[in-house]
């Protein structure tokens, strides 16, 4: 499954429109080059229209958002929806920002994206309007199972896709939960890492069942870091990130995979 994803971008790179952050718009623009679907970050109110109906897939980042990109934003889902473009949101910032929150949530009502995403306490954030946490990094005390719980629920709520990025990568359409465990720690000490997440899975999207894609996704980059690891400091280890993810083999990606899938029981 995710070699097919994977080489399915490889033999026909799929158009990706992003209206995301400045903080880490050159790491997603670069991440998706990487792995061969092709970026373009265009957010303009008056283009984005244009730009998103002919996009294979389309990147909504609220990160650092601003009055224009939440009109593009708008703009670009209706068309997407109109076209039945598949759409990642990625939910930056829910969790310490009402203006995010009250966005997103608008931004669902408008059209339900094809795969939400966002850290443990973002997605603990869309479920639950009073919860809070302090800037846009999860709350280190939220445990797995019950981000997973949530997780669930709001994927039934919404009859899409969630995915929740941690230690343990969490993803679910609400039926099958399955949980990813390659990463590092060093993942974290640069910027834009989440945004890379997002981005990637916007790209596996294009032509692929979303449950698989959003998986390869996040297996892809929790690879790549630990591969990409490195004790010469930050910058090198986003040199070598990306390094790995435009050149790391499939068969490199089954041999360090690790996974797990379980069925979710109802009563």
């Amino acid at each position: 499954m995710i070699q097919t994803i994977r080489s399915k971008v490889k033999e026909n790179p799929p158009l990706v429109h992003c209206i995301t952050n400045p903080i880490s718009i050159n790491q997603c623009a670069n991440a998706i080059l990487a792995v061969g679907g092709r970026p373009i970050m265009a957010e303009h109110p008056r283009e984005v229209r244009e730009i998103t109906a002919s996009a294979d897939a389309l990147l909504l980042n609220l990160g650092n958002i601003t009055d224009a990109r939440m009109e593009s934003m708008m703009i670009s889902v209706r068309k997407a929806k109109e076209k039945g473009i598949p759409i990642v949101l990625d939910a930056v910032g829910v969790a310490c920002s009402s203006l995010r929150r009250e966005f997103a949530v608008h931004l669902l009502g408008e059209s339900v994206p094809t795969v939400i995403k966002g850290n443990y306490s973002e997605i603990v954030a869309l479920s639950c309007e009073a919860y809070r946490s302090q800037g846009v990094d999860a709350e280190k005390t939220l445990e797995v199972d019950f981000v997973s719980k949530v997780a669930g629920e709001l994927a039934e709520k919404y009859q899409t896709v969630i995915l929740a990025s941690g230690k343990t990568d969490i993803i679910t359409d609400g039926r099958c939960m399955r949980y990813g465990y390659n990463g590092t720690a060093q993942l974290a000490t640069i910027t834009g890492t989440g945004c890379i997440l997002g981005a990637l899975c916007a790209t596996y999207l294009s032509g692929n069942e979303v449950l698989d894609a959003a998986t390869t996704a996040c297996v892809t980059l929790g690879i790549c870091g630990e591969l990409a690891q490195t004790e010469e400091g930050s910058g090198s280890f986003m040199t070598n990130l990306m390094n790995m993810l435009s050149g790391i083999k499939n068969e490199d990606i089954m041999k360090y995979m690790v996974k797990e899938e379980r069925t979710i029981e109802r009563l």
